[in-house]
């Protein structure tokens, strides 16, 4: 079967709203399989969008992709890909990882009975464990659970994919999981990935509720908490930022698991949190990157 690829560059913000509109587009081509994603780990706000055809894009397709720019259409790159099959092909060249105990894989590649395995299609939300930060991520939970850290309520701030909220919600299987983005998009990438991966939704323990919220700054997430893990894989500025918001909806004793920040921003975010009354418990660095696991003082 013949396999085309239209591809467009943007900023983050630009590719998100062409996804945002993707996603509200009722009347959108079924036929076009579109995902976004960075165009390279150390480059995350420049993104790109790829559109996977089963055949050469005509000038219709063209118009339907274009619409999901608000301001104004970028340059697109129409390729002709090998004769396979292209919907399997769209899902390939994201090699399985391995992070302590899990295996994470797109549909394209086979299940790995030994380890927790999910799958997490290329999409248009970040976290499909390819990152450096997603796979460390998931490290510092196995090392979390393997020390016995013990988690009855967790919350996963910016999850784009829900993977470190399965990761938590398979680590422990009995407590309350919330998982949260500002990114409208991530609420039917959650859901879609939720039904994949045999995930329950729902408001009690070892259910996922997925709300759509700037950091903690919504009413559920405040009634849902306080939370005794808190995961917020971002960047270096929001993690600096809401240090004292995330002081206030995790419990004396709690635990935060940051991570999205180089190595050259930790000092800055271990700084901002030490006001909180966190300190240091294990770090994890992988690349250029740095994993912080920090837990709340009982006394302050």
């Amino acid at each position: 079967m013949s396999a085309w690829k239209l591809s467009a560059q943007g900023t983050k913000q630009v590719i998100h709203s062409a996804l945002l509109a993707h996603d509200e587009a009722w009347d959108f081509p079924e036929e076009l399989v579109v995902s976004g994603r960075e165009i390279a780990e150390d480059r995350p706000e420049e993104w790109i969008l790829e559109v996977w055809l089963d055949h050469k894009p005509t000038a219709a397709d063209r118009n339907a992709v274009a619409a999901l720019f608000a301001d104004g259409t970028p340059q697109f790159r129409a390729e002709k890909l090998p004769d396979e099959d292209w919907v399997t092909l769209s899902q390939h060249g994201i090699e399985p990882i391995r992070a302590g105990r899990f295996h994470v894989r797109t549909p394209a590649y086979p299940a790995d009975d030994s380890l927790a395995d999910f799958v997490i299609p290329a999409s248009q939300a970040f976290g499909t464990g390819q990152h450096e930060t997603t796979a460390a991520c998931l490290a510092m939970l196995d090392r979390m659970k393997h020390e016995g850290l013990v988690v009855r309520n967790h919350a996963d701030i910016g999850t784009g994919t829900g993977l470190l909220s399965f990761a938590a919600m398979h680590l422990w299987p009995h407590a309350k999981a919330t998982a949260t983005d500002i990114d409208a998009v991530c609420a039917g990438v959650v859901e879609d990935n939720s039904a994949l991966n045999a995930i329950p939704s729902g408001s009690g323990p070892g259910a996922l509720t997925m709300i759509i919220a700037p950091g903690t700054d919504h009413p559920l997430i405040r009634a849902r908490g306080p939370y005794d893990l808190l995961i917020a894989n971002i960047l270096a500025g929001p993690l600096v930022e809401l240090a004292p918001d995330f002081a206030e909806v995790v419990i004396p004793g709690g635990s935060l698991l940051l991570a999205g920040l180089l190595q050259k921003q930790e000092a800055e975010v271990r700084a901002a949190y030490r006001k909180q009354g966190f300190r240091l418990a294990r770090r994890i660095t992988n690349g250029d990157w740095s994993i912080l696991w920090l837990r709340k003082s009982r006394i302050r």
